[in-house]
């Protein structure tokens, strides 16, 4: 499904970043040494930095019985509904603890802005303008990640590593204490969820800073979803389920 293009996209860079990287291990004996900078940086018990990216978050629609893809030839006969993904940006601070030579505790606060587009089908009972069809999902999270980091053997001034864990998002612009439901154009999402993530990225060390561009899947494992207060609404009572599934990309300072 469309949803899940962005987990198999990730665990294929991954994959062939693992490639990469054996590779560069094979030919490391014939690697020809540099200078080599920062070279006790990674010696440091903890160290602080910053980052900035973007984003694309989507969600994971899980429908109820009864409702009809298009892949299913019986229940309600409608397609699925449309999710036209935004970029957003996000932006935070890093702490990094340092545990062996290749194992890393971090903690990465930031704030993530994104959007995300519901298109519903025209055969939809019960919609009827334009406004109908279209419900704009805008996100503020305050996003909390714990993340554990596996690197590399250095190769002159680059690292390659992988990067996992789990983390919580505060949604400030959930509408989830709003009375108002869709039927006054107000899409309502819970407030807090919880979330694992997991991606890869390079360290490269200059010779003032380490800078470390990195990808990163993050997918919720909570359902997000509050149902509208009218039990046959057109737009949530087809859905089951949501989960958020994003994809983010980072650019560090340390």
């Amino acid at each position: 499904m469309p949803q899940n293009l962005n987990l198999k996209l990730l665990f294929h860079l991954i994959i062939l970043s693992l490639l990469g990287v054996k590779l560069s291990y094979a030919q490391y004996p014939t690697v020809r040494e540099r200078i080599q900078h920062l070279q006790d940086f990674d010696e440091k018990f903890l160290h602080y930095g910053y980052f900035f990216g973007f984003n694309e978050f989507g969600y994971k629609i899980e429908y109820v019985r009864d409702y009809s893809g298009s892949t299913i030839l019986k229940g309600r006969g409608l397609p699925d509904i449309n999710i036209v993904k935004n970029f957003g940006f996000n932006v935070g601070l890093i702490g990094d603890m340092r545990i062996n030579k290749f194992l890393n505790l971090r903690f990465e606060p930031g704030l993530y802005y994104s959007q995300r587009d519901f298109i519903y089908p025209k055969a939809t009972p019960g919609l009827v303008t334009d406004q109908d069809y279209l419900r704009e999902i805008k996100s503020t999270y305050i996003h909390l990640p714990f993340l554990v980091k596996f690197s590399s053997e250095r190769i002159n001034n680059f690292r390659p590593f992988l990067v996992g864990g789990i983390s919580t998002s505060f949604n400030l612009s959930s509408n989830d204490k709003n009375k108002d439901d869709n039927s006054n154009n107000v899409f309502r999402v819970i407030n807090q969820t919880y979330n694992y993530e997991i991606g890869f990225g390079i360290d490269f060390y200059l010779p003032y800073f380490k800078f470390s561009p990195s990808i990163r899947g993050v997918f919720s494992i909570d359902n997000e979803i509050i149902q509208d207060n009218d039990p046959t609404s057109p737009w949530t009572s087809n859905i089951d389920k949501l989960f958020s599934q994003g994809l983010i990309i980072n650019f560090t300072f340390e």
